[in-house]
C-alpha cells in the first residue's frame, strides 16, 4: 500500500473544517469505540456459548454482535474516508494520509476498514471450518485467527483514531481553554475505553495459557511478562495522564467482571455430546487478572522516573511489573483454584465446561502436572524477567510513536 502524507496548512497549525463553527468530536470516533466494545463482548459471549452449548451457527447471537461491530466500524470509517476524499476541505485533507494516490483517511480509519473486512471474511470461513472439522478445540483455529487479527485491527484503529483527534486539539484555534479541557477529558476516557477493550482482547487470546490452573507454573508468568508490559506501557506513554494505565486496566477489569456476572444469568443447555456436566445456565468465562494493581504502581513510578532514558526506564518498570504480577497472581490464582470462598457467582470458579466431568479430581486443586519443581520455576521466572524487560522497552517505543500521531 502506497501511503503518503499531506503537509500541514501554511499557517503551521491544524484547523477545523469550519474555522468559526464549534468543534465537536467526529461521530466516527464514537462509532469505532462502540465497535470495539461490540466485537470483544461478542467474542466473550461466543466463548461462553462454546463452553455451555457447544456448536454454534453462522448467525448465532454472539456472532451477530461481532458482525455488528465489524459493520459499524467499516461503514463509519469507510464513509469518513470517502467524505474526506470527495467532499473534504483542504484543511481536512492536510490532516489525513493519502492512500494509493486517491483516498484521504485518518490512520485509524484505515485500520478499522481493513479489520472489518477481515472479520467479515472470517465468518463464512469459520462456518465452513465447523461443518468440515467440527467443534474448535482451541481459541486460535485458522478462522478464529483471521477473526482475531480483524478484531485487533478494529480496536487498534479505534484507539489511534482517538489519539489523533486528541493530539489535534491544541491546534484548534477556535476553541476556548475550557472547551479544550472538556473535550480532552472526553477523549481521555474514549481512549481508556478503546485501549481497555484491546487489553481484554489481548487477555482473551492468552486465556488458555494464563488460566487459574496454570497460575503456579512459570509459563503463566512468561506469557504475562511478554504480553502485558508492551501494551500497558505503550498506552501510558501514548497520551498524557497521571493514571492512564490504571484507567485502561480498570476498563478491562470492569468488562470482564460484567460479562462474568451477567452472561451466567441466562439459561443455556448443551446441544453437543458427550455431555458430562449437565448445566442449565451459561458458564462464565474467567475472573480478570488483577492487572490494576501493577498498573497503579507503574503509573506511580513512570512519572517519578521520567528523567531516565528509555533503556533504564524499561529495566525499572519491566522488573517492577514482573515482581508485582508474580506476587499478586500466584496468591490470587491459588485462591481461585483451591479456596471454597471462590466457588460462587462473584469469582466464577464453579464455571465448568459441559464436556468435563463435574466430579473431576483436580477441579478445585492443582494437579501434579500443573506444578513444577523449584528449579524449573526459577528457570522459567528468569525467562519471564528477560521477556518483561524486552516487552517494556518495545512498549515505550510503541507509545512514543503513538504519542506523535495527528493524522
Amino acid at each position: 500500500m502506497d501511503t503518503t502524507t499531506i503537509p500541514p496548512s501554511k499557517t503551521g497549525r491544524m484547523i477545523s473544517v469550519h474555522e468559526n463553527a464549534p468543534y465537536r468530536i467526529p461521530l466516527y470516533i464514537y462509532a469505532t469505540v462502540f465497535s470495539s466494545l461490540c466485537v470483544i463482548t461478542g467474542l466473550i459471549w461466543d466463548i461462553c456459548w462454546h463452553l455451555s452449548i457447544g456448536r454454534d451457527g453462522l448467525l448465532s447471537p454472539p456472532h451477530l454482535i461481532i458482525y455488528l461491530g465489524a459493520v459499524v466500524s467499516g461503514v463509519f470509517s469507510g464513509y469518513e474516508i470517502l467524505r474526506k476524499t470527495f467532499w473534504g476541505s483542504i484543511s481536512e485533507k492536510s490532516e489525513s494520509v493519502k492512500v494509493w494516490g486517491i483516498f484521504y483517511s485518518s490512520l485509524g480509519s484505515l485500520f478499522c476498514v481493513w479489520g472489518a473486512l477481515a472479520m467479515l471474511t472470517s465468518a463464512p470461513f469459520d462456518d465452513w471450518w465447523h461443518n468440515t472439522y467440527g467443534l474448535d478445540i482451541t481459541i486460535l483455529s485458522p478462522p478464529h485467527t483471521v477473526l482475531a487479527l480483524g478484531i485487533i485491527s478494529v480496536q487498534f484503529g479505534a484507539m489511534i483514531s482517538v489519539i489523533a483527534v486528541k493530539n489535534q486539539l491544541p491546534f484548534r484555534a477556535n476553541l476556548s481553554a475550557t472547551r479544550k479541557k472538556f473535550l480532552d477529558t472526553i477523549l481521555f476516557w474514549l481512549f481508556s475505553l478503546s485501549a481497555g477493550f484491546l487489553l481484554t482482547m489481548w487477555f482473551t487470546l492468552l486465556s488458555e495459557e494464563i488460566g487459574r490452573m496454570e497460575s503456579h507454573r512459570s509459563s503463566y508468568y512468561i506469557y504475562g511478562a511478554a504480553a502485558f508490559p508492551v501494551l500497558l506501557l505503550s498506552v501510558g506513554r501514548a497520551i498524557s495522564g497521571r493514571w492512564t494505565i490504571t484507567a485502561v486496566t480498570g476498563v478491562y477489569t470492569a468488562l470482564m467482571l460484567l460479562t462474568l456476572w451477567i452472561i451466567p444469568l441466562f439459561p443455556a443447555e448443551p446441544k453437543l455430546g458427550p455431555i458430562m456436566n449437565h448445566i442449565t445456565h451459561y458458564q462464565g468465562f474467567m475472573f480478570p487478572l488483577l492487572l490494576v494493581i501493577p498498573a497503579m504502581i507503574l503509573d506511580y513510578l513512570r512519572l517519578r522516573l521520567h528523567h531516565l532514558n528509555d533503556w533504564w526506564l524499561a529495566m525499572a518498570l519491566g522488573s517492577i511489573f514482573l515482581i508485582v504480577f508474580f506476587v499478586v497472581q500466584w496468591n490470587f490464582g491459588g485462591f481461585l483454584m483451591e479456596s471454597p470462598h471462590a466457588r460462587n457467582w462473584f469469582f466464577g470458579s464453579t464455571s465448568w465446561y459441559f464436556g468435563n466431568k463435574p466430579d473431576f479430581e483436580f477441579r478445585y486443586k492443582f494437579a501434579p502436572w500443573m506444578l513444577e519443581s523449584t528449579t524449573e520455576l526459577y528457570k522459567g521466572l528468569a525467562i519471564a524477567f528477560v521477556s518483561s524487560l524486552v516487552s517494556a522497552r518495545v512498549g515505550l517505543a510503541w507509545g512514543k510513536w503513538m504519542n506523535k500521531i495527528q493524522r
